[in-house]
């Protein structure tokens, strides 16, 4: 089984060796790591061409203009020639080396369309400081009403698959990848199985975690993909996620 891991990175050169290193330490030997960098200028491409004969033919790059983060995802989906698909971003890393190994063999002993597990969050300057913990192992469909999707960077998906359903829309702002896994639930069906494990490391400061108005934007766009693809919610519901992630939070603090 070849795992195809989609990096997309703009301006990433104070984070992008963590997780380049990270693809490299893996143990399992049939990864192609693909990197879809969007015209950086502050020596990224340095890093890529630095690391590129470290990976013996398996790495693919391009850096080119881009209409976001989802124009970039679907670009490096295109690129990808692997029996599985996953995203990796470049400000995040793997908290282990055997994660596509243990994805490899849930994903050969039952034969499901998606593996996912659990992500967590570190502070933006100190990564030993962990301020959050996002735990998939509770996720049903049924819960994609009230937001709750797996965690995005530790979601795997058949290329298959992920080809039949087509790419992250672009008319979506902060919330395309909600929107990807209400479709690839919902509409799809898609058999799936949770591995309790903590996939990957994230630094914390993300789109979608910027600020209030992204919240709303997030809040807005999450009903509305549940709408559209047939589920019924409303904002209220919705917010109700925001609640949880306050518990999840002070498990740290």
């Amino acid at each position: 089984m070849k795992v195809s891991i989609i990096t997309v990175a703009y301006n990433s050169v104070r984070t992008l060796p963590d997780t380049i290193v990270s693809v490299l330490n893996q143990t399992y030997p049939n990864i192609e790591y693909i990197i879809v960098d969007g015209g950086s200028t502050d020596g990224t491409l340095d890093i890529i061409l630095n690391f590129e004969n470290k990976f013996c033919n398996r790495m693919k790059w391009i850096s080119e203009k881009d209409h976001g983060i989802y124009d970039a995802m679907n670009k490096g989906i295109r690129m990808a020639t692997g029996d599985v698909v996953g995203i990796l971003n470049s400000d995040d890393y793997f908290t282990d080396d055997c994660v596509i190994e243990k994805v490899c063999n849930t994903f050969t002993k039952y034969h499901v369309d998606a593996v996912y597990g659990d992500i967590h969050f570190v502070d933006n300057k100190n990564s030993n400081k962990v301020v959050r913990y996002y735990s998939s192992k509770r996720f049903r469909p049924f819960w994609l009403r009230f937001g709750f999707m797996p965690a995005h960077p530790s979601f795997y998906i058949k290329k298959q698959v992920m080809s039949e359903v087509g790419g992250y829309r672009l008319d979506y702002k902060i919330g395309s990848d909600f929107e990807m896994m209400v479709r690839l639930f919902r509409k799809h069906n898609i058999s799936y199985k949770y591995l309790n494990l903590d996939f990957v490391t994230m630094r914390v400061g993300g789109v979608s975690t910027k600020n209030l108005k992204s919240k709303l934007v997030l809040i807005k766009e999450d009903v509305r993909a549940c709408l559209e693809n047939g589920i019924y919610t409303n904002k209220f519901f919705v917010c109700l996620k925001f609640l949880y992630k306050i518990f999840e939070i002070r498990k740290f603090n």
